[in-house]
């Protein structure tokens, strides 16, 4: 019998972004441009809010993710958890962690997505094929913001 506890791994993503940090961080905190670039949301940056992504749904995932803020420390770190709308400890429970590092030539932007367990699998590999996707639109977002 598999462990639930047993971690599959964490998901990274980096991307080279032409902008500098708070550039990047308004794309990340306003409610309104992360709709443009990931989901529907109630996102307020601040520690304890607790909000959600909206999408259509898929097989297997009810298109509601539940998140609560852990961390703002802008404009270089932001984290949140992020759950896959269940309220069973079974449900998917996982950590988004968004760490904006300066460079000459813009941003780096790093983001992990950590916790995820073995009954996880099948939202491990959704998200790792999912997230280079959706930096490219968090890049197309911040590249046509004034």
């Amino acid at each position: 019998m598999t462990d639930p506890t047993e971690h599959t791994g964490s998901l990274v993503f980096e991307r080279q972004l032409p902008h500098p940090p708070e550039k990047v961080w308004r794309a990340l905190t306003q409610s309104w441009l992360i709709e443009e670039w990931l989901m529907k949301n109630d996102f307020i940056a601040e520690v304890g809010h607790r909000f959600t992504f909206r999408a259509t749904p898929l097989p297997g995932w009810s298109g509601v993710v539940n998140c609560e803020v852990v961390l703002v420390e802008a404009p270089h770190r932001l984290a949140y958890r992020w759950g896959d709308g269940t309220e069973s400890d079974s449900g998917l429970s996982t950590l988004v962690t968004w760490t904006l590092s300066p460079r000459s030539e813009g941003t780096l932007v790093r983001m992990e997505q950590s916790g995820f367990r073995a009954p996880d699998g099948m939202a491990y590999h959704r998200m790792g094929g999912g997230w280079p996707r959706i930096l490219g639109q968090l890049e197309h977002v911040v590249g046509g913001m004034k």
